[in-house]
């Protein structure tokens, strides 16, 4: 008999602080107050002290949030955005959406995130903001990609949304950049009962813009200020629910860290790439992601043995129809062999010792012969 071990499992951490959740809800409900209320202004505050930021504002979701981003700081037709092509589509859709061109520069190796030589290397006339992804809870090298921002005057924005309590020379994410984004789909680090998501900053200008085009740009009731703004607004049923889960969120992801050590001690003489976290930093394993030449193999005899597992994510964002026209002239080869060779092990703080022990005991039966 095996041990069948889900890739995650929601319930089991809702089991663990549900009459939290239940006295959340029904204190929302019972207020008659729903938008943009009191729960939002606490989750706000709160947010905002965990990012070590001034400054924090519930948004509908995490792409709306890069979104709103971009449009604060003026991003419009005929700029360019730095980003990366490995982290899914949503940087892509969001620069688009404001009308302007993705650039999709390579990854480093061994973090996955952002090369900032690459980053220096695509800047030109028309770069007016440059997006890193703080990618499966590891930040980028912020003090690489800040120098490259300030030796040209071009503002961050932080994609942290896999990245909730990570930190770089002990500044966490979303206080480094211009902006910060966050998103709080369930599955995250810290995930809502539903969608969600916040920009963070310490610039007040920045602030009170984002305020006003979470909600049409209108300076007050009907009377709008700023273009491009949206219908973006953190409810506060979950607002709610993320202040209750907040509280949680710094025990989460040492046990986080604490089952990344486990795979990284048992998996240690495999011959696979395991994750590690930057000396510079606190990863929070939001996701954790081995590689191996043999992934598809490796990821058939899983599922075999009742483990989940996924790949985050198997088609880069330049190599999609959609997105094609935007790749480089040569392509990403650092991203594009990633992605041959990624795959995402069960990972949450619920996951028992002894699923941990399953789990990396299939791997290594998976990879005997392959790897080394």
């Amino acid at each position: 008999m095996h041990l069948h071990v889900p890739f995650g499992d929601l319930k089991r951490q809702h089991d663990t602080i549900r009459a939290e959740l239940d006295a959340a809800v029904t204190r929302v409900i019972d207020s008659g107050w729903y938008i943009l209320g009191p729960e939002v202004c606490a989750f706000e505050e709160a947010f905002a002290a965990f990012c070590a930021a001034r400054y924090c504002i519930g948004v509908a979701n995490g792409t709306e949030a890069l979104q709103l981003a971009l449009t604060a700081l003026g991003v419009g037709p005929g700029d360019e955005v730095i980003t990366v092509a490995n982290a899914s589509v949503y940087q892509a859709i969001t620069i688009m959406a404001v009308g302007a061109r993705p650039v999709f520069v390579d990854v480093d190796e061994r973090s996955h995130t952002m090369d900032p030589a690459a980053l220096a290397a695509a800047i030109t006339p028309r770069t007016r903001a440059i997006m890193p992804v703080h990618l499966y809870g590891r930040m980028a090298d912020m003090d690489a990609i800040m120098a490259v921002a300030d030796r040209y005057g071009i503002p961050v924005i932080e994609d942290c949304a896999q990245a909730h309590g990570a930190t770089w020379r002990g500044k966490p994410a979303g206080s480094i950049g211009a902006l910060g984004c966050f998103s709080f789909y369930p599955t995250k680090n810290l995930g809502a009962l539903g969608d969600g998501g916040a920009i963070t900053t310490n610039d007040e200008t920045l602030a009170e813009k984002v305020r006003r085009l979470r909600q049409y740009g209108w300076e007050r009731k009907y009377y709008t200020r700023d273009a491009g703004g949206l219908n973006s607004r953190l409810d506060e049923l979950q607002a709610a629910i993320l202040t209750v889960k907040l509280r949680h969120l710094p025990a989460w992801n040492a046990r986080r860290r604490t089952i990344a050590g486990m795979y990284n001690d048992l998996l240690a003489d495999t011959g696979l790439m395991l994750p590690e976290a930057p000396p510079e930093g606190d990863h929070v394993f939001h996701l954790y992601v081995i590689r191996t030449a043999e992934r598809d193999a490796v990821q058939t005899h899983l599922r075999e043995q009742g483990i989940g597992t996924d790949i985050h994510y198997p088609l880069p964002t330049h190599r999609q129809p959609v997105y094609a026209p935007f790749a480089p002239p040569g392509g990403l080869p650092t991203t594009e062999r990633l992605a041959q060779e990624i795959l995402s092990l069960p990972m949450f703080p619920e996951l028992t010792d002894d699923e941990v022990r399953a789990v990396a005991t299939a791997v290594r039966r998976a990879t005997r012969g392959r790897e080394g």
